[in-house]
Parts: structure tokens; sequence; C-alpha cells
């Protein structure tokens, strides 16, 4: 792995004094460039786990480090290369989104006259042109989750936490997000470590995938790698004439095993996967068989996760944050 722009976890632990571990021993491994979605559901240990990633709550055990550096002995240069984009985003109400940025850039000892020409490219980059010169004070949330992320850029970090960013965004200002997040990665080879309470947001964006429960990791892998563990694809399809359900069966039985649907339909599991709806669309017509609502229905993340955890994801809020600063 390049020491630069990666991130390693060999048996990371935190435990909080009379209660259970919220991060259990996890191992887990970042590629340079790779956007690494972490699922996990209500105090699972995900934003523990990224509260001592981004060196803000120190492990109990077990070694980490981020862009090369540990997180428990080499803070100040882990904080020198990433950036962070939390739940709560620090800002102060009476400052301008153009002030924020403007004094983030020298915190971070970007010269005077680099300053405003990054502030710009970044107001632009998260849509809030016209909004730069109003105080914060009177942003909407999904603008204060903008600005917090032109923030965590200001400094062109190597490697990015982003910490459910999209929770509260309007659709329109989620898929911006979105585009800005995969052109970060793709055009900038950025890393980034992103939490996520949507499953469509880790399916549209993460190479990777690992879902934690309970301070573990249960599952690790692609999306697609994911959603194949769990079980094959399945077409169902109405014939257009109910007299020949028996001879749609039958084609279907070439393509895999009958699965249980509606009198008036028929189902088969593929066992070539998606791919082989086309050869069930040729072999019908074939046969001269006429069908109605085809549909391919898919394996999901949101299945993935209910049969790795029991419970599910969608529209949960994590809370094992809280715990963390307690």
């Amino acid at each position: 792995m390049a020491r630069d722009r990666g991130i390693e976890v060999e048996g990371l632990v935190r435990e909080f004094k009379k209660g259970p571990r919220a991060v259990d021993g996890i191992n887990l491994r970042v590629e340079p460039g790779e956007i690494y979605g972490f699922l996990g559901p209500n105090g699972a240990g995900k934003s523990t786990t990224v509260l001592m990633l981004t060196t803000l709550l120190p492990p109990t055990s077990g070694i980490a480090r981020v862009a090369g550096y540990n997180v428990a002995t080499e803070g100040p240069e882990v904080r020198a290369s990433i950036g962070a984009a939390l739940q709560e985003a620090a800002l102060d109400p009476f400052l301008t989104g153009r002030e924020h940025l403007n004094l983030q850039a020298a915190l971070h000892g970007i010269v005077r006259k680099e300053r405003k020409k990054r502030g710009d490219e970044l107001l632009e980059r998260v849509g809030l042109e016209e909004a730069a010169d109003r105080r914060v004070r009177g942003y909407s949330g999904g603008m204060k989750r903008r600005l917090d992320l032109a923030l965590a850029l200001v400094h062109r970090p190597q490697i990015l936490f982003l910490d459910e960013p999209t929770t509260g965004l309007d659709p329109q200002s989620r898929s911006a997000l979105w585009t800005e997040v995969g052109r970060l990665a793709n055009e900038e080879e950025v890393t980034v470590f992103l939490t996520t309470q949507y499953l469509e947001e880790a399916d549209v964006l993460a190479d990777r995938v690992g879902i934690i429960d309970r301070g573990r990791i249960v599952a690790e892998g692609t999306p697609e790698e994911l959603k194949a563990e769990i079980g094959r694809p399945s077409v169902e399809a109405t014939p257009v004439n109910r007299s020949e359900r028996d001879a749609v069966a039958k084609v279907f039985s070439r393509f895999g095993e009958e699965m249980s649907s509606r009198p008036d339909t028929v189902a088969v599991r593929l066992d070539s996967g998606a791919g082989g709806l086309a050869d069930v669309v040729r072999a019908l017509d074939g046969e001269g068989l006429k069908v109605s609502n085809l549909r391919l229905d898919e394996p999901s993340l949101d299945d993935v996760f209910l049969e790795k955890t029991g419970r599910s994801l969608e529209g949960e809020h994590d809370d094992d944050a809280d715990e963390a600063r307690a």
C-alpha cells in the first residue's frame, strides 16, 4: 500500500467504562484512491471508528495507520493529511461561508494570495456561490453540510472522512455531493472513508463496503460480491395468454430453479445471474410466447444488511458518536 493515501487497521478496539466494546478488534484496509463505504445499524461502532481514525478518540488497543501514520502516536501528521466532515459541523453562526473558508485556509498555512482563489473554487464546487457572503446562521441544514465538506477540502487532503455526509440533504443536493465525491476519488485520487445510513449511497459510490455490527465487521467486499453471496437474481413474467403458463414455465426451467409465484405468473432464480435475462427473452421469442410485466429482481444491499445483521439500516441514525463523546 502506498504510504501516503491509504488506511490500515489491525485489531482496533475501543472500550468505554461500564459498557461493552464499541469497537471490538476490527481489521480493515482501504486502498489509495478507493471509496470505502462503512455501514452499520444504530450504535454499531462506525462513528466511534471514524473518531479513532481521525485522532479525536484514542484507541483502547490495536493499531490504525492513516496516510501511513499511527493515529495514537503521530496525531499531528495524521491530521495534516486528512479532511473530515463529521456528523456535527463546527460552524460559527456569525461568520459567512466565505469567512469560514478564509479562516480554515489560514489555519492550514495557505498563503494569503491563495486563500481567496481556493475559497472561490470550493464555494463553486459545493454550490454555495450565491450564499457565500451570508452568515451561516441563515443557512439551511443542507447548506451547512455542503460548507462543511468544502472546509474539509481546503488543504487538498489525501484522505477524506465523511460521516453520514448527506443526512438532511434534499435529493438534488445529495446527487450533487455524490458527483463531487466520485470526482475527488476518480480525478484527484483522494481516498474516501464514507459512513452512511443510505444503502443506495453506498451502492452508488463505494468501491468496497464493510458492514459493522456490535463492534465487529461481519461482511466486506464490493457491493456486487456481497449481493451475490446471498442469492442470485430472479426473473418473473406474466404470460399474455394464461393457457401458455406451463409452456412459459418450461422455457424458464432451462435457466434456473423455479420459484413460488402468483398463479398467473412464472418466476425462476437465474443460474447465470442478471446476464441471463437476455437469453430468457430470446428463448421465449423463439417459442412464440408472449409475456407481460417481465421483471428482474436482484438482491440489494438492504438484503445483504438484513442477512448479516438481522436488522434493517435504511433511515437509521447513528448515536455511537454521542457515546464516544461521553
